[in-house]
């Protein structure tokens, strides 16, 4: 399985002739992320996550374009019509070729003020763990863990006690379309450190990178 990295939190899987693409939000290249793809999992509804008229420009493009989501969003991607499937946490099924588990439940809190919305992370044919906008591990470790490198909903120690507590083989960036690049350089320096101390890897992509993970 491929994974290439788009901006933000934005990834695209290829397996053989199967393509699953994971938040084609507004933060990342949508169009592009989404041209030719058999499939859609969207962790939830923030924009930096799911760019609805993208989506939906996409789906009327390639007729047979599957979509996941929260059940928040199935008014939002009514004109899906039954290729929309509302998927909540602690479900197992099979995503255009691709064995899919669904972890969480709700989005990181942001603040007391700011209404918590339902998140859905994705685990990947065992192997790819994307938890959206939450730090929730997942309860049987994966090799490769996509890690929310910074957000309005956490600090660095966060971020480091994830990668740590995931166990994770190796580790790459996302929700990284806030920070510049200095900002960038150093939360990754950290979390690349304590990876090491804890026997795991992280590294970083760039938007179009490409890695096999098997």
């Amino acid at each position: 399985m491929k994974l290439t990295k788009f901006n933000h939190s934005c990834v695209r899987l290829e397996d053989g002739s199967n393509t699953l693409v994971i938040d084609p939000g507004a933060f990342s290249t949508p169009a592009d992320a989404l041209a030719g793809a058999d499939g859609v999992l969207i962790t939830h509804e923030h924009v930096d996550h799911v760019d609805v008229d993208a989506l939906l420009a996409a789906a009327e493009a390639l007729p047979d374009l599957l979509v996941w989501a929260p059940a928040s969003l199935a008014g939002t991607l009514a004109a899906l019509g039954e290729r929309f499937t509302a998927v909540g946490t602690g479900e197992q099924f099979d995503a255009v070729g691709f064995g899919v588990s669904t972890v969480g439940g709700q989005h990181a809190l942001i603040h007391p003020l700011v209404p918590i919305v339902t998140n859905v992370g994705y685990v990947v044919n065992g192997v790819l763990y994307h938890p959206g906008d939450s730090f929730i591990v997942p309860p049987t470790p994966v090799d490769t863990v996509l890690v929310p490198i910074h957000a309005p909903w956490s600090k660095v120690g966060e971020v480091i006690d994830f990668v740590i507590a995931t166990k994770a083989k190796q580790s790459f960036q996302i929700h990284d379309g806030l920070l510049n690049a200095t900002g960038l350089g150093m939360v990754e320096r950290m979390a690349t450190r304590f990876a090491g101390v804890y026997g795991s890897t992280f590294s970083h992509l760039d938007a179009s990178d490409s890695v096999d993970l098997g």
